[in-house]
């Protein structure tokens, strides 16, 4: 079967453009590692690592970034507050309702943290009641 004049100079573009690439790509890449070492990505990946965030796990924001998202202060933060300030900020940022989904998510998240820092709290004290008692006894 001949592909003929034709069939073999497409043939010959299509070689020279793979070798291209070929060169091209792995160039490219090392390139691009150059790049993120002298920006310091590679560190902040690792530090990133190291607290164990990594693009698949959900990203946790800090308590004070938690409490001003909620808008309470930490002598405020009560399961009832937060779940007060949690439903009435994310009916207002209901994207059907033009709001953002960006906000919702970061209200989400502030309302995740709370609540497990308000189950911590409430078991410190629990704990601490508990040896306060065996104490006076």
């Amino acid at each position: 079967m001949a592909f003929g004049p034709l069939g073999r100079v497409v043939a010959q573009v299509v070689l020279a453009g793979v070798a291209v690439l070929a060169r091209a790509i792995p160039a490219a890449y090392g390139a691009a590692l150059a790049n993120a070492r002298k920006s310091g990505a590679d560190k902040a990946a690792e530090e990133a690592a190291r607290k164990g965030a990594s693009f698949l796990s959900k990203a946790r924001i800090s308590r004070d970034e938690a409490l001003n998202v909620l808008n309470l202060s930490e002598g405020e933060a009560t399961a009832e507050a937060i779940q007060r300030q949690y439903d009435r900020y994310f009916e207002a940022n209901k994207v059907e309702k033009g709001g953002s989904f960006y906000l919702q998510s970061k209200i989400y998240r502030a309302k995740e943290l709370l609540d497990d820092y308000v189950k911590e709290k409430n078991a410190e004290m629990m704990k601490e009641g508990q040896s306060d008692q065996g104490k006076t006894k």
